[in-house]
């Protein structure tokens, strides 16, 4: 019996690592979290070519996987951009002229600076024209909303783009699942120990450690206190300019 409870630790200790468990039994913060009220709009054109780019550092919204479902975030929860790549689900309501009927699923991909309704302390999402479409007639404009924190669903594994030169290391997070916002990154050469990095911008992470002709292992730590150890991820041979994929949050 013993033996068994022991086999259990070690398997659960090995699900932390490899699959982002909570450890120390976190909880899940924000997730399917209450309803808060809201305003949103919408920006970017008809095929939302103008959200590509934006505060997050993500680039081009569909190569990354996000397509039209994005939003930029006003300064109340966009959070200095600790927020980037956090997933809510959105409903209109309390306007029957305008409202449509279900729900939407955005990540926040940008920033909507100060004017107007993104001012201060304001909860305000500007949606990407297409998704907007998707919960209220093109002609209101702005419609009252209800959102929540929801857990973000995603494609294969958290990818790492690896930007900058030598002795300055510019790391993209992207397709994070889970609670979707990295809240700190650590960065290890295979002939090097662990090292936090810093937070750039968006979600761009930077290391001034030289780690040429080093394999790279990353360990991603989301908002929610989780997890992801991503090993040996880009080889030796990596180049600056390349993305590599690594593992993944379970949602």
């Amino acid at each position: 019996m013993g033996l068994l409870v022991y086999l259990v630790v070690v398997l659960l200790s090995v699900l932390n690592f490899v699959h982002g468990f909570p450890w120390k039994n976190q909880p899940h913060h924000g997730y399917h979290g209450p309803w808060t009220n809201a305003h949103a709009t919408f920006y970017g054109g008809g095929d939302a070519s103008g959200t590509i780019g934006g505060a997050c550092g993500y680039g081009n919204l569909y190569s990354q996987g996000y397509g039209v479902n994005t939003a930029a975030l006003s300064t109340a929860l966009f959070d200095n951009g600790l927020s980037c790549g956090a997933c809510y689900e959105l409903r209109c309501v309390n306007d029957p002229k305008w409202c449509l009927p279900g729900s939407i699923v955005v990540t926040a991909t940008n920033f909507c600076p100060p004017g107007g309704w993104c001012d201060p302390p304001n909860h305000h999402f500007d949606l990407s024209q297409p998704i907007f479409q998707h919960i209220a007639q093109y002609r209101a404009g702005i419609v009252p909303v209800i959102y929540r924190r929801v857990r973000c669903r995603r494609r294969g594994g958290i990818r790492f783009t690896i930007n900058g030169h030598s002795y300055f290391n510019l790391v993209l997070v992207t397709n994070v699942g889970g609670a979707g916002d990295v809240h700190s990154v650590s960065i290890k050469g295979s002939r090097t120990r662990w090292q936090p990095m810093s937070r750039n911008w968006g979600q761009n992470w930077q290391s001034n450690a030289y780690l040429n002709g080093q394999s790279l292992s990353f360990l991603v730590t989301a908002s929610d206190g989780r997890h992801v150890i991503s090993y040996n991820v880009a080889p030796a041979g990596w180049s600056f300019g390349q993305t590599y994929t690594g593992g993944q949050f379970r949602f």
